[in-house]
């Protein structure tokens, strides 16, 4: 079968009309013209008749294997002008417009955080990517998406798999890059002893490793795995969420700041470990909250720590199931509003019947922002400009911040 694609979807498949119906090309780019065989809606082995002039030779030499990266065939340019079209799109389709700001991309080996795949074989330990749709696990060791400190760690943590994982299923690791060095978290172990114990407590040491856990449980501790906000160092909880990039967390920083400007008291509202909360508060007054109680006391303790902070109030709640009411808005002069994909529908509601004048709304999704902006806008905001920050490099995923002001 021959077909012409006509767009790229939002997962990154070249997506052709035809009088059946859609049809779903993987790799493939908008205006090629590809051959395969038509499998249900999706067509395989796929051949290029006519290749577009932004497909590109992929940087990384797992590319055609690895599905850690879905748009490495393509050119940045393309991406870029895709993604803030995604963003867009989702914006139309609730009948929103934007100004926006020029597109902010993370450069190539900068992810500081990731979770892999690893399992035992008769050959030693593989870690890495599973292919795209498939269980098959894929050895990434010249990874160009992972920061050089991760790539770094691959050695000890197969020694950590090798004597923590099973030969019968698979382990998922979690590294993330910390000032004092990597920290690791295993999920699917074995069961803890003793002696495991203090083998996985000489690997630490000897890769220099910040920490490891299994699961939940830390089970050695070298050094605090600390991360730096502002003027204050938090000790993270094991698997806390954080932004996937230093250049990406500080693009999204920047936009935030600059939707809210001059502040006297900040709301911080799913404010995780304080990226957005303790910046403000070195000017600010500042009330973050948190449905996680492991991040929150995280982040409580180190501001007790700090110095030079003005008055930064930590407090747990489940925003979904109790959201803040209009009320205790009152006084605010801005609000950061960070939900996870799922938006903030219920808090957007009670926030669209306060008077809060500037909302810097950052999302991960722009189909639940573009729900979310529209209740807003409905209550008397406007959506002044988005910033579309891509610090999921060759991939489909989407971060942005808008900003809202309420009109006088």
């Amino acid at each position: 079968m021959r077909v012409t694609i006509d767009r790229l979807g939002h997962l990154g498949d070249g997506i052709a009309s035809t009088a059946d119906g859609a049809v779903f090309v993987i790799g493939a780019l908008p205006g090629e013209v590809v051959e395969g065989e038509l499998v249900g809606d999706k067509l395989t082995d796929v051949r290029i008749v006519t290749p577009s002039i932004h497909r590109v030779r992929p940087p990384c030499v797992h590319a055609r294997t690895c599905g850690g990266c879905q748009l490495q065939h393509v050119s940045d340019d393309f991406v870029a002008d895709w993604k803030v079209q995604v963003v867009r799109s989702a914006l139309e389709g609730q009948g929103l417009t934007a100004t926006f700001k020029p597109i902010v991309t993370s450069p190539p080996s900068s992810r500081r955080r990731a979770t892999l795949s690893a399992r035992r074989t008769k050959a030693g330990v593989m870690i890495g990517f599973h292919a795209r749709g498939s269980d098959t696990l894929v050895a990434i060791p010249e990874c160009r998406l992972l920061h050089p400190d991760l790539m770094g760690a691959f050695d000890g943590l197969a020694e950590i798999v090798k004597i923590a994982g099973s030969r019968t299923s698979e382990v998922s690791v979690t590294v993330t890059r910390s000032l004092a060095g990597v920290d690791v978290v295993v999920t699917n172990a074995k069961p803890m002893d003793a002696t495991l114990r203090m083998d996985l407590a000489r690997i630490v040491e000897a890769h220099r490793f910040a920490r490891l856990a299994l699961g939940d449980e830390a089970v050695a501790l070298r050094d605090n795995p600390t991360q730096r906000f502002g003027r204050v160092t938090v000790t993270p909880p094991p698997k806390a969420f954080l932004q996937a990039t230093e250049e990406g967390e500080a693009a999204l920083l920047a936009a935030v700041r600059d939707a809210l400007g001059a502040q006297t008291r900040v709301i911080d509202l799913f404010a995780g470990l304080g990226t957005f909360s303790v910046p403000f508060a070195a000017t600010a007054e500042v009330l973050a909250v948190e449905g996680d109680a492991a991040m929150t006391l995280a982040l409580d303790k180190a501001v007790r720590q700090a110095e030079g902070l003005h008055r930064l109030k930590v407090e747990t709640r489940d925003l979904f199931r109790r959201p803040l009411e209009p009320d205790e808005f009152k006084g605010a002069t801005g609000v950061v509003l960070d939900p996870p994909r799922a938006g903030a529908e219920a808090q957007t509601e009670r926030l669209a019947r306060s008077f809060v004048p500037v909302i810097a709304y950052v999302s991960c999704n722009p189909v639940t922002f573009a729900r979310d902006a529209k209740a807003l806008v409905l209550a008397g905001y406007n959506l002044d400009w988005v910033q579309v920050v891509d610090q999921f490099r060759w991939s489909t995923h989407v971060e942005l911040v808008g900003c809202l002001r309420r009109s006088k």
